[in-house]
């Protein structure tokens, strides 16, 4: 039987319940020590702004782009080996660190075999989730995952706050132990099932017979517009208020996107893609008006308007991605964090120029309304290349490019 099998009712199966206990376990491990990295690189090892924003860069191209890899390497050694080979790389990679404190060189390489294990992990992990279970339960999944994930970067960095300038070294020393421990328990996941099927013949964006909306480009889109909010709230939110009222406001951010997702799931699958992205983009749009509005009440609002958006939409998109696709699960999913990677960086490259010029002009309030005109001007683009797509492919009546609603 398959190892994502769903059980009856509405309870996780024993593997499902593993990988989803390691999910959490992972990500409170990762986010106990990479939000401070650019900190250990700058004051403990000396690296300069420019190297450590380089160095953090080409960490994250590792990380989101690397992705792509994913189902190739899933294809040929299994679900499950390619999880416990991530796992090993990751431990490695939190293991080097400890002697890597003292050499800059060392922990730079740390650091990139980290990434290499994360771009590894993720859609091998997803992809053994869903595995064998019908469709019905793949919202439940996909969401329960991700809630799992966001409450290990909620609780990661209170948790590693008091290790991780004073004693870096035990910090990295129970974070490897904790990968290597999660790394046995999966070593006790059943074998996923053997696949013949290859994915060298499809392009990342999905194969060339599915018209409609592209959950590639969607992906893009939704990344890009999210991570003007991720960026860029502290340079806004924490001279107006204060570090403690922004700390306070992700902490709640990231509770309601733990509780909220598994709620929200069954609806978001049940709309329709064209209706998810109006929801989505929508209520993102509203998030940056209130966070343009400034004071301490806008911009919780606004953070509360961009977890919805962000559930929304990425969500749907994942399970579009899924429904559409015919490469296997690891590989729809590592082109999925291929998208996000590229939506990402041109977040960053954009999103920067934009800030800076609102700054200029004394009026940070103005990058953000940009940025709330954006979000009400991307789903009308989509979907504007979305209907421009159908009639150069001319599809027939009834075919699948007409299932989203459009």
């Amino acid at each position: 039987m398959s190892a994502g099998r769903a059980t009856a009712g509405r309870r996780f199966s024993g593997p499902q319940g593993l990988l989803l206990a390691g999910s959490f376990l992972i990500t409170l491990g990762s986010f106990a020590v990479l939000p401070y990295m650019s900190v250990l690189l700058h004051q403990r090892l000396g690296l300069g702004l420019g190297t450590v924003g380089f160095v953090l860069a080409v960490a994250s191209l590792i990380q989101f782009a690397g992705g792509v890899v994913a189902g190739p390497v899933a294809a040929r050694i299994g679900l499950r080996r390619s999880m416990l080979v991530a796992l090993t790389l990751r431990t490695a990679g939190f293991a080097a660190f400890v002697p890597g404190l003292a050499s800059p060189a060392l922990a730079i390489g740390a650091l990139l075999l980290v990434s290499a294990g994360a771009a590894l992990y993720l859609p091998a992990n997803k992809a053994y989730l869903v595995d064998g279970s019908p469709d019905e339960d793949r919202p439940r999944l996909l969401s329960a995952s991700s809630s799992a994930f966001n409450a290990g970067m909620a609780l990661g960095p209170p948790a590693a706050a008091p290790l991780v300038m004073g004693s870096p070294g035990v910090l990295f020393t129970c974070v490897a132990g904790l990968f290597a421990l999660v790394g046995v328990g999966h070593a006790f996941l059943p074998r996923d099932a053997a696949r013949p099927e290859t994915v060298a013949d499809e392009p990342p964006g999905g194969g060339p017979s599915r018209p409609g909306l592209s959950p590639f480009l969607v992906t893009v889109a939704s990344v890009y517009a999210f991570m003007f909010f991720q960026h860029y709230l502290a340079l806004y939110a924490v001279p107006r208020t204060s570090a403690g009222f922004y700390g306070a406001v992700m902490m709640g951010y990231a509770a309601l996107l733990v509780v909220a997702q598994p709620l929200l799931a069954e609806w978001i699958a049940a709309l329709t893609y064209r209706a998810a992205l109006r929801w989505g983009f929508g209520v993102m749009a509203a998030g940056m008006a209130a966070i343009a509005g400034g004071g301490h009440t806008g911009i919780a609002v606004g953070g509360a308007l961009l977890c919805v958006g962000e559930i929304v939409l990425f969500l749907k998109n994942d399970l579009e991605a899924l429904a559409r696709a015919s490469a296997p699960p690891a590989a729809v999913f590592g082109r999925q964090r291929l998208a996000a990677g590229i939506g990402a960086f041109v977040s960053g490259v954009v999103g920067g120029q934009l800030y800076a010029a609102a700054e200029s002009a004394a009026s940070a309030r103005a990058f953000w309304v940009a940025a709330c005109l954006q979000c009400l001007l991307l789903p009308v683009l989509l979907l504007s290349f979305r209907r421009t797509a159908r009639g150069a492919s001319k599809p027939r009546a009834g075919t699948a490019s007409d299932l989203d609603g459009g």
